[in-house]
């Protein structure tokens, strides 16, 4: 959503509650009309009813009877409890600028070219890369995985091809980080083409890498999230996080970098820094042994990861480079 556009939660200030009949029947004229309005306008509508929801399950934790309980007491704090909740709505807490995030993709604007989502390229679906947290190991409780930050997760929707299949778009993205790429190598040893193919695994060749709610760039090419030991900037996106094999949408923060460069100097920090990553240093040389140990080490939640590299590395990016 464009930085110039009003959140949604200010859209519903003023309209018509959506389970009255006629607010309904507008909002499904205005989708007509003006899909993107009524996308916020019925997120508003959605978390109206989330707070109404909320709020009732809290009164049912109160004692109902007393001198005065009555069936028109009750009543009445439902019609309470329904326009606090539409109140709440209107003045944002969230939860309706999540939920226009995630459906904006489905709406075509004027101008879109027919099966494209808007901001994504031609031929690839909207996909954002699952995350680790920093310092988690995967299925591992909190405070008893090892202290090492650990980055992010593979792709969901937006899995990368390889570089023979994406086109011009994997050369460009290639050639602009190959310098950034010889440099981590020069610090860790890993080969620079491992180490992009990496990063276009992550960023579905650079159309994918965590943008902030108002289209910020995090320049996060390797997904690596802000744990409590990060002291820069940040972004939060929605990811993927597998659970028991299971992809599940989560809402993250990811450290953001002021160039690129800075991107692949804290990766490579990480990588030849930590010891959970060791193997993945000593694997540095051969291709699949390096994307084995990364899934190994935690890096990725993905069941698929390792492979989903070696696809892409054997996938021509060294001749991409030549």
């Amino acid at each position: 959503m464009a930085a110039s556009d009003p959140p949604p939660a200010a859209a519903g200030s003023t309209a018509s509650f959506a389970l009255d009949a006629r607010g309904l029947a507008a909002l499904k004229a205005q989708s007509r009309t003006s899909p993107d309005k009524a996308l916020k306008q019925a997120a508003v509508q959605f978390e109206a009813v989330f707070m109404n929801m909320l709020l009732k399950s809290m009164r049912e934790t109160v004692p109902q009877d007393g001198m005065l309980g009555s069936d028109t007491m009750r009543t009445y704090t439902g019609m309470l409890d329904q326009q606090l909740a539409h109140s709440l709505a209107g003045r944002g807490t969230g939860l309706a600028e999540v939920i226009v995030r995630q459906l904006s993709h489905g709406l075509k604007p004027a101008g879109t070219a027919p099966g494209v989502a808007p901001g994504v390229a031609p031929g690839v679906a909207p996909g954002v890369t699952p995350r680790v947290a920093p310092g988690v190991t995967p299925g591992v409780a909190p405070g008893v995985a090892p202290a090492a930050a650990a980055p992010a997760a593979a792709p969901a929707a937006g899995e990368a091809q390889p570089a023979s299949a994406a086109g011009s778009r994997a050369r460009e993205f290639l050639r602009s980080m190959l310098p950034h790429a010889r440099a981590a190598e020069a610090a860790t040893g890993i080969p620079a083409r491992f180490v992009l193919a990496q990063a276009a695994l992550e960023t579905g060749w650079g159309r994918h890498e965590p943008r902030g709610a108002d289209g910020s760039a995090s320049r996060n090419v390797f997904g690596i999230k802000a744990g409590r030991d990060w002291t820069g900037p940040v972004v939060e996106a929605a990811t993927t996080e597998y659970v028991n094999g299971e992809p599940r949408r989560v809402l993250e923060r990811f450290r953001a970098y002021a160039s690129y460069g800075e991107a692949f100097t804290d990766y490579a920090r990480l990588i030849a820094g930590s010891p959970r990553y060791r193997d993945v240093m000593a694997q540095a040389g051969d291709a699949r042994g390096f994307a084995q140990a990364l899934q190994s080490a935690g890096y990725a939640t993905d069941p698929r990861y390792a492979e989903k590299i070696g696809r892409i590395i054997q996938g021509g990016i060294a001749g991409e480079l030549a």
